[in-house]
C-alpha cells in the first residue's frame, strides 16, 4: 500500500508541474503574440492569439483538475477523485470548440473585406519563438503523459501541438500576404486553423467520455493483466475481469476459481500473492478479487468478453 501510495503521489506532482510549465509557457505567448497581432493585423496571428489565451485557461483548468485528481479518497469519494481530470478535460474542449468558431467568423470577415496584413517579418520571427517554446513544452508533456497516464495533460499536449501548427500557418500566412501578393492566404489560412482546432476538439473529447463512462482497458492491456495473474500456481481460472480508469489510476475487479477444500487463510494467501505478481507491471492499479470455489459461476450481470470465456472455460 505504501508503494502505491508514493507512485500516486509522485504521479500527482508530475502532472501539477507539467499544468504550470504549461501555464507559463502560454502567459508568454500570450504576451509575444498579442503584441504581434497589433502590429501585423493578421488575423491568422490574431487566431494564434485567441488560441493561446484559450489554451491559458485551458491550462489553468488542467492544473485545478490534476490538483482535486490527486487529493486522496474520502468519505463521499471512495473511489478518488481522479475524473476530475476527465471533467477538466471537457472543459477544455468547450473552450477550443468556441476559439475555431470564432477564428473561422473573424477570417470569413477578413476574407469578405480583402485586408491586407502588415509587418510580415515580426510576426514571422514572434511564430519562431512560439515555436520554440511550444516545442520544449511538448517534449517535457510527453515525458509526464508517459510516467502519468494524465487525461487533463494529455489534453493540454493536444492544445500545444496545434499550436506548432498554428504558428507554421501564421508563418505562412504572412509571408504568402506579403511577398507573393496573395491577399486572400490569411483567412483562408485562419480557417483551415479553426477546423483544425476543432477536429482536435473533438478527438480530446472522446477520451475524457472514455473515463466518465467507465470504459473498459484496452483488450491487449486486459489480455495482460489476465495472464499475469493466472500465473499463480493455486489458480484455477480467472473470470468477470471489469476494469476502468479514473484520472491516472486505474481499477480492476475479477473472480478467480481455486480447490474448494481450500482454507480461507489460504485462499487470502493466494489473492495477496496475485496483488503481489500483478503490481509491478500494475503500480497505479486498485485491484479487488472475489474468491469462487472452482467451477462455480455467478449469473452475469454483463455479456462476458470472448477472451475471457475462453479464460474460463480453460
Amino acid at each position: 500500500m505504501s508503494t502505491a501510495g508514493h507512485v500516486e503521489n509522485g504521479s500527482a506532482r508530475l502532472a501539477t508541474r507539467a499544468a504550470l510549465a504549461s501555464v507559463m509557457t502560454a502567459t508568454l505567448l500570450i504576451v509575444l503574440k498579442g503584441f504581434a497581432a497589433l502590429q501585423t493585423d493578421s488575423v491568422a496571428m490574431l487566431g494564434s492569439l485567441a488560441d493561446s489565451g484559450l489554451d491559458l485557461l485551458a491550462s489553468a483548468i488542467s492544473l485545478y483538475g490534476v490538483r482535486v485528481a490527486a487529493l486522496p479518497a474520502d468519505r463521499e469519494h471512495r473511489f478518488g477523485h481522479g475524473k476530475a481530470e476527465a471533467l477538466a478535460a471537457l472543459v477544455q474542449v468547450g473552450i477550443i470548440s468556441v476559439s475555431a468558431g470564432a477564428i473561422a467568423w473573424r477570417a470569413i470577415g477578413r476574407l469578405v473585406e480583402g485586408a491586407a496584413t502588415s509587418e510580415a517579418e515580426l510576426g514571422i520571427a514572434v511564430s519562431l519563438i512560439a515555436m520554440a517554446a511550444t516545442f520544449a513544452l511538448l517534449a517535457y508533456q510527453r515525458r509526464v503523459i508517459a510516467c502519468t497516464g494524465s487525461i487533463a495533460i494529455r489534453t493540454d499536449h493536444v492544445h500545444y501541438q496545434s499550436d506548432l501548427l498554428l504558428n507554421l500557418s501564421v508563418i505562412a500566412a504572412l509571408a504568402l500576404d506579403q511577398y507573393a501578393g496573395i491577399r486572400g492566404a490569411d483567412p483562408v489560412l485562419g480557417i483551415m486553423i479553426a477546423l483544425w482546432l476543432a477536429w482536435s476538439a473533438w478527438k480530446s473529447s472522446s477520451h475524457a467520455v472514455d473515463q466518465l463512462m467507465d470504459k473498459e482497458w484496452p483488450e491487449e492491456k486486459r489480455k495482460r493483466f489476465r495472464q499475469i495473474a493466472a500465473l499463480h500456481p493455486d489458480l484455477k481460472g480467472v473470470h468477470e475481469l471489469r476494469t476502468r480508469t479514473s484520472g491516472s489510476r486505474d481499477f480492476a475487479q475479477f473472480h478467480i476459481w481455486v480447490d474448494p477444500s481450500m482454507s480461507v487463510r489460504r485462499a487470502h494467501v493466494v489473492m495477496d500473492e496475485i496483488e503481489a505478481l500483478l503490481k509491478p507491471e500494475f503500480p497505479d492499479t486498485e485491484i479487488l478479487i472475489h474468491l469462487d470455489p472452482e467451477g462455480h459461476v455467478d449469473p452475469p450481470t454483463v455479456p462476458p468478453a470472448s477472451s475471457e470465456q475462453e479464460t474460463a472455460a480453460s
